[in-house]
């Protein structure tokens, strides 16, 4: 370089210019050894240059006589020093490194790796005896290469223990980085570089420029930052604001203490992403165990989710102790994605009620803590039959009494004029059976199964009724008569089979057992047929009077001891809910 100093009498090379403070007459070169081909940091310090000052000779001496006693590698080494014809140049070891004041992002593990090595060079500094106080620790001062390694530099402006750390005539340090104590000419303590090295993570969080750093300051010296990093660890935030404390007796007492109480957790804490909100829960059948899975991720990298869950507490909830119908698998966990299986035992809680429930989650995230809604539908109450439709029933039992007091009519009057009543009422009954098979047939084909087995058996009642008429009757005088009242028995028996199969297949639907339901769609059928046959022949036919007497002395008991049933089960159960746990 053509501007560069050549400094013959010397074993340096000028490589390149590092950088340069005109006005104070520094400039700081990189060269090479070419007795060790080494690279060489060179400090020129020109003090007979215009704009520079001999009485900063003093700083730079002092600088020289600190670093020949250092040796630490976070601390560029001190080689050599020659004179200049216009001041003098201080040799110090080359780190490829740059400043924290470069142009560049720093991710939240890079911070806390600076933080602790930085806290470590402080610590060798205070350590000796008497301590080392830099002074002047800010983003420029403190280097960084590219594997991480952190280098502390500059110490014109130290001083030791003892009456040297004392007032001085001349505040030195650079505004925004000097604590209260030091920019008031106080007396100055280990704890006083902190202050320095915690605005100076400030600004690699918050990307503060150093000239700026002075924004984030109050007029009480308090340094408000945490608006600008939301997402950063609560730890750390009191980490720092305890590092950049205004007043020294609330700061860490020295680095060894600011570096024992550095979080372990990362800068940056976790996050916890949940699968699902609310977890609906529905009970099939009374005293089922419910299970549903929510998934956890944790999205930011470097950190470690940690979590531990809790039932929130709920007014009608037993004490925690005996929370056993509703916990969580596992219950604790470390892990960034983690699926936790939550189980509902229904044999402790109410049937036909909705409860609702959180899960609390706490976390070592910002938000701390989680809440996961839980929906859980119980099933009715045990029982064994559905209640009774009474409007389908009182329906059938109308539309068969109805359609029998029609049919009968017309073959009784169909027998008086063929003179043949008895073959007539043997043609209709056998009709009747024959239409009743033909509905089980339908309902067959509709996939009505219960329903066509109803029929069937329906059927068999009549065929059996017919056997016995054929054994008690004169068949030789049969003729269009029964065929006549045949074909109207065989509507009879469709229509009557088809409305008795469809009201099975209703009952089937809730939860009726299968011979409750059949057995009570045959005798309302047979009572609603006697009546409508007793308007028709006679309420004092024997055979109408003792078919309709049984009938409904069978259909009254079967009623009256499901409904009793019933309500003796709802009574049980009503009285079991008083140890159950209510919504």
């Amino acid at each position: 370089m053509s501007d560069s100093p050549a400094f013959s009498n010397t074993s340096y090379q000028i490589e390149r210019e590092l950088g340069h403070n005109r006005a104070g007459g520094r400039v700081t070169y990189l060269a090479k050894d070419t007795r060790t081909q080494k690279n060489v940091v060179i400090k020129q310090f020109q003090f007979a240059k215009t704009g520079a000052s001999w009485a900063e000779y003093d700083a730079y001496d002092r600088e020289i006589q600190f670093l020949k006693q250092l040796d630490h590698p976070g601390i560029p080494h001190y080689i050599d020093s020659f004179q200049t014809p216009n001041g003098f140049c201080m040799v110090q070891e080359y780190k490829h490194a740059t400043s924290l004041s470069e142009n560049r992002s720093f991710n939240p593990e890079d911070i806390r790796r600076i933080a602790i090595a930085a806290l470590e060079i402080l610590v060798y500094l205070q350590n000796r005896i008497p301590a080392v106080i830099h002074r002047d620790i800010k983003p420029e001062n403190i280097l960084l290469d590219a594997n991480g390694a952190v280098y502390l530099v500059d110490f014109g402006f130290a001083r030791v223990g003892g009456e040297d750390v004392g007032v001085s005539s001349v505040v030195k340090g650079t505004l925004g980085f000097m604590p209260p104590e030091q920019l008031f000419n106080r007396q100055l303590t280990e704890a006083s570089d902190l202050y320095g090295l915690g605005m100076t993570l400030i600004c690699l969080l918050t990307g503060t420029k150093s000239d700026r750093i002075g924004d984030l300051v109050d007029i009480s010296y308090r340094v408000s930052f945490k608006h600008l990093v939301p997402s950063l660890n609560l730890k750390w935030v009191n980490w720092l604001e305890k590092m950049v404390e205004p007043r020294l007796k609330e700061r860490f007492p020295n680095a060894l203490a600011a570096l024992a109480a550095t979080p372990t957790s990362p800068l940056r804490p976790p996050d916890a992403q949940f699968s699902q909100a609310t977890l609906k829960f529905h009970a099939a059948c009374p005293g089922d165990r419910l299970t549903q899975v929510v998934m956890l991720t944790n999205p930011i990298p470097e950190t470690l989710l940690e979590g531990k869950w809790e039932i929130a507490p709920h007014p009608h909830d037993p004490p925690t102790a005996h929370y056993c119908w509703l916990s969580v698998t596992p219950d604790a966990f470390a892990d960034n994605q983690v699926e936790c299986q939550v189980t509902v035992d229904t044999r402790k809680l109410m049937a036909g009620k909705t409860y609702h429930r959180k899960l609390l989650l706490h976390t070592n995230t910002l938000a701390k803590t989680y809440s996961l809604n839980l929906q859980i539908q119980t099933a009715a109450a045990p029982a064994k039959f559905s209640h009774l439709p009474k409007g389908l029933l009182l329906l059938l039992g109308a539309a068969t009494l109805i359609v029998n007091w029609l049919v009968a009519s017309v073959v009784l009057s169909m027998g008086t004029v063929e003179k043949s009543v008895s073959m007539a009422g043997f043609g209709a009954v056998v009709g009747t059976a024959i239409g009743l098979e033909f509905a089980a047939w339908l309902m067959r084909s509709a996939g009505g199964r219960t329903g066509s087995t109803t029929c069937t058996l329906a059927a068999l009642g009549v065929g059996a009724v017919a056997l016995i008429e054929a054994l008690a009757s004169d068949l030789t005088a049969a003729g269009a008569v029964v065929i006549l009242s045949a074909g109207a028995g065989a509507m009879n028996g469709a229509v009557t089979g088809v409305m008795a199969g469809m009201t099975v297949e209703k009952l089937m639907v809730g939860d009726n057992p299968k011979a409750i339901a059949i057995t009570t769609v045959l005798l309302i059928a047979t009572v609603g047929s006697s009546i409508g046959l007793g308007f028709a022949i006679g309420f004092m036919n024997l055979a109408i009077l003792t078919v309709l007497l049984s009938s409904s002395l069978a259909l009254g008991t079967l009623v009256s001891h499901l409904y009793l049933k019933r309500a003796n089960m709802l009574f049980s159960h009503r009285k079991t809910e008083r140890y159950l746990i209510k919504p």
